[in-house]
Formats: C-alpha cells, sequence, structure tokens
C-alpha cells in the first residue's frame, strides 16, 4: 500500500535582516582576506603596503559593527523577529568580532617585529587565541542567558564588537602615527609639534607590545560581568542637562583636533573606563570602612542587534 507524505511548511526567512546579517559575515571574512596580505612578497589587490592592508581590514571590522547595529533594528521594523536571525547573527559576530581581529593582531605584531623570538610568537599565538575563544564564549553565554524582558541600560561584560573595535581601533590610527614619525623636525619646529613627534615615536615603537595587552584585556572583559553602560542611552537619548551637552560638543571637537588618533582613544575609554571606575569604588568603600554595595547581576547585552528580540553588540 503507498503511502503519501505530507509536505513540511517551508520556513520562510525575513530577506532584509538575514542580508544585513550576511554582511556583517562577510565584512568580517573581507578582514581577514586583507590582514593575511600582511607580508606577502607580492602585493596583490587594493593596498601598497602592509600598513593599508592592516588599514583596510580594521575599516571592514567597523563596517561589520554598522551591520550588526542595522540588522536589528530591520527586523524589528518588519516585525520578523526569529531565533534563526538571532543564531546567525552570533555566528557572524564571532567571525567579524573574534577571529577577525585575532587574525589582525597576529599579523600586525608579527609584521612589526619580523624577529620575535619563539617564546614571544607563542605568547602572543595564545593571546589571540584566547581572544577568540573568549568572544565565542561571550556570544554563547548570550544566546542561552537573554530573554524578551531585559532593559536598555547596561551591558553585562564587554559586548565583542567593542572588544574586536578596541583592537581595531589601533590599526585606524597606525597610518597617522607613521605620518607624525615619517622623517626629522624641520628646523625651527614649534613645542606643539616636537610633543606630538615625541608622543608618536614612542607610542609606534610601543604598539606590538600594547595592542597585545589591550586584546588580552579586553578577551578577560568580554567574560566578566563588569556592567557597561549602553553608549547611545547614555550620552544621546532622552533630555540632558546643558553641562552634558557641553561635554559632548568639547569631546567631539578633541575628537576633530587628534584625529585618527581619537578612535582608539575612545574604544579604549569604552573598554577600560568601567572596570577601572568599579575598582575604584570598591577601594573607596574598603577605605572608609563600609562594605561595597552589591552591583546588581545583569543579564547579557539587552540591546543586541539580530532577529531575535532587538539584540545589539553581544
Amino acid at each position: 500500500m503507498k503511502r503519501f507524505r505530507i509536505p513540511r511548511r517551508q520556513k520562510m526567512f525575513a530577506v532584509l535582516p538575514t542580508m544585513l546579517t550576511l554582511g556583517n559575515g562577510v565584512c568580517g571574512f573581507g578582514a581577514i582576506t586583507f590582514a593575511a596580505k600582511v607580508g606577502l612578497a607580492e602585493r596583490m589587490g587594493w593596498g601598497k603596503d602592509n600598513t593599508d592592508y592592516l588599514w583596510m581590514a580594521a575599516v571592514l571590522i567597523f563596517l561589520a559593527m554598522v551591520f550588526d547595529m542595522l540588522d536589528g533594528r530591520a527586523a524589528r521594523w518588519a516585525k520578523q523577529t526569529s531565533e534563526f536571525g538571532a543564531q546567525l547573527d552570533s555566528l557572524c559576530d564571532a567571525v567579524s568580532f573574534g577571529v577577525a581581529p585575532a587574525v589582525i593582531l597576529v599579523k600586525f605584531s608579527a609584521n612589526a617585529h619580523p624577529a620575535m623570538p619563539m617564546l614571544a610568537a607563542r605568547l602572543l599565538w595564545a593571546i589571540a587565541v584566547l581572544f577568540v575563544v573568549c568572544a565565542i564564549l561571550r556570544l554563547a553565554r548570550f544566546n542561552v542567558e537573554t530573554d524578551e524582558v531585559d532593559t536598555h541600560e547596561y551591558f553585562s561584560g564587554l559586548p565583542s564588537p567593542a572588544a574586536g573595535g578596541t583592537v581595531a581601533s589601533f590599526m585606524i590610527a597606525y597610518p597617522e602615527i607613521q605620518e607624525l614619525t615619517a622623517g626629522p623636525l624641520a628646523q625651527g619646529a614649534g613645542a606643539w609639534e616636537r610633543l606630538t613627534h615625541a608622543c608618536a615615536s614612542y607610542l609606534q615603537s610601543g604598539l606590538e607590545f600594547l595592542v597585545p595587552m589591550v586584546a588580552l584585556a579586553c578577551a578577560c572583559l568580554m567574560v566578566s560581568r563588569v556592567r557597561y553602560a549602553h553608549v547611545f542611552n547614555q550620552w544621546f537619548r532622552g533630555r540632558r542637562s546643558y553641562q552634558h551637552i557641553l561635554t559632548l560638543l568639547v569631546l567631539i571637537a578633541a575628537g576633530f583636533m587628534v584625529k585618527e588618533l581619537a578612535v582608539p582613544l575612545a574604544f579604549c575609554a569604552f573598554a577600560f573606563g568601567s572596570p577601572l571606575r568599579a575598582a575604584w569604588s570598591k577601594i573607596a568603600h574598603r577605605s572608609g570602612g563600609e562594605p561595597p554595595p552589591s552591583l546588581p547581576v545583569v543579564g547579557p547585552d539587552p540591546d543586541h542587534d539580530s532577529e531575535a528580540g532587538g539584540r545589539t553588540a553581544v
């Protein structure tokens, strides 16, 4: 007797949010591709030297952040949130904000110090692996802990896009640092030119050690429970005082003054500002003889822009 199977209903997926999420993953893969060109004997494709390759890789990571910010908003706008979108978003985030920054870290440090000792090379590789592992754990923790009633005020642990952006931000500023240190100072250079040249020289020579340490700290902060305020909600949403607006304008003006150098400064301020304030608060309470107030345990990033629940910045 012939049996007839009832055809299963084909699953439907949201087109625009899915394409935006995939754009995130494509940018992450593009960043890995450009970073892999560093150190090659033959130049191929865009970019004339290793600095250009690293800069383009960093730009693609920031473009991935834009896609990651838009996909959840598009899903909520179209009312097409789904569990599929949430899982796809986390997979793309693992590539763009976990693997790609780790590859950039390894290629930048190896290019800055070609004669790196074996022990230092192994340590660098271990930091890169730890960064990838912590980013994946951060995303997995977010997926199992997030619910639909989270607030939109704080993140629990450093968001993975912020961690990846912190590492990539140094590659954005690197061409500017090289330009500031190119050639000797002209005769009669002013005090500001001498100061910037000296600072850029020290920074350029120390970046090969600074960037791995920053990546290591970001890896640990991703799996921590340190509270991070939502930047947009903290600075731009709602009604604010006159002093708040004045502070914001001063920060924007200072950013235009230092140009590309403002990018790593801003990302490092966000990444390390919260744990430093938490540590200072504990020290202040202990010195005052009072127990520190217990910080409320918050869930994972409440505003993670994926297709499920409008989640962002895991």
